[in-house]
Parts: structure tokens; C-alpha cells; sequence
């Protein structure tokens, strides 16, 4: 009857010597979680961080953002727009900034005003590069396919809330 009790004790102690090998940071110095984009058109996303790990995904769409959420060596633990998280080698990995729009098709605006003049409609799923997020403003300014404007944070995917980007 105690021997239940015993091996879960011993498992609970055993666990946290376990934990910090793996959670341990190499170092890159950078901020966590940040984002940045795929470098590549084929990208696999692996249970863990190493080759020896399967591929839980493989992603087909190079530019696409991607939140580092951890670090392991040279692995980074990535969650992408719909939520799906995994590791992927740095080397997979650009520092270039992209977003993706969610939900409807959104007006992208001559200034950062909601009743600025459109400059064009950019539908859901589709990805541009993120020029700049002031800190303070509900707006980020973006290029989509040859179009700079602004759109709301609220409307893509690819920044920290809050977060200034010049």
C-alpha cells in the first residue's frame, strides 16, 4: 500500500534534476518570446530539439511568422499563428519580420486612422513584411505585395502586444 506512495516520491524528486537540462537556454542573448519568419520554403517541425526527434509538421511557405517561445542549443521551440508549437534548428529561422492577417479581409490604410483612405484589401491568410510598430499606437505600418499602409495589430499576426518595432 506505501509502495505507490514510495515511487512518487521518488519520481517527484527524481523530475526537477530532469527539468533544467532541458529548459537550459544556450544563450542566444535574444528576448523570449519574439518573432521572426522562416527562412526557408520547406521547414520541419520536430517533438523536441534535435534530428533524433520526429517531424510532428513540415511547413511549405517560406517568410512565415513564427514566435520563439524557448531556446535549446541551437534548436528554438516556435508556435505558429494557429497555435500548433514545435522545435525547429535556428538555422531554419530568419530575424526578418512578416505577419499574417486573421480573420476577415482587412483595408490597408494610407496613415494609422481608422478612417484613413484604403490603399488596398488584403484578405485573410495573406502574408506581407512588417516595417514598423511604434509602441504607443494601435497600428503597424506594412508592405503586402508592392502596397505600404497600416493596419490595426488587432487585424494580423506577427507582433508582441505592445511591442515597438522601428
Amino acid at each position: 500500500m506505501h509502495r505507490p506512495t514510495l515511487l512518487l516520491a521518488a519520481f517527484l524528486v527524481a523530475a526537477p534534476a530532469l527539468t533544467p537540462a532541458l529548459a537550459q537556454v544556450s544563450g542566444s542573448g535574444l528576448p523570449l518570446p519574439r518573432f521572426v519568419s522562416l527562412r526557408a520554403a520547406e521547414v520541419n517541425l520536430r517533438t523536441g530539439p534535435g534530428v533524433q526527434y520526429p517531424v510532428d509538421w513540415v511547413y511549405r511557405k517560406s517568410g512565415l511568422p513564427m514566435e520563439v517561445i524557448a531556446e535549446y542549443k541551437a534548436w528554438r521551440k516556435v508556435r505558429d499563428w494557429e497555435g500548433a508549437q514545435g522545435w525547429v534548428h535556428q538555422t531554419m529561422l530568419s530575424s526578418k519580420r512578416s505577419f499574417i492577417v486573421t480573420g476577415a479581409t482587412r483595408d490597408l490604410l494610407s496613415k494609422p486612422d481608422p478612417d484613413a483612405a484604403p490603399v488596398a484589401r488584403v484578405q485573410r491568410l495573406v502574408m506581407g513584411r512588417l516595417v514598423a510598430c511604434p509602441g504607443d499606437g494601435a497600428f503597424c505600418r506594412v508592405e503586402v505585395e508592392g502596397f505600404e499602409g497600416w493596419l490595426k495589430r488587432a487585424d494580423f499576426w506577427g507582433v508582441l502586444k505592445g511591442e515597438t518595432m522601428e
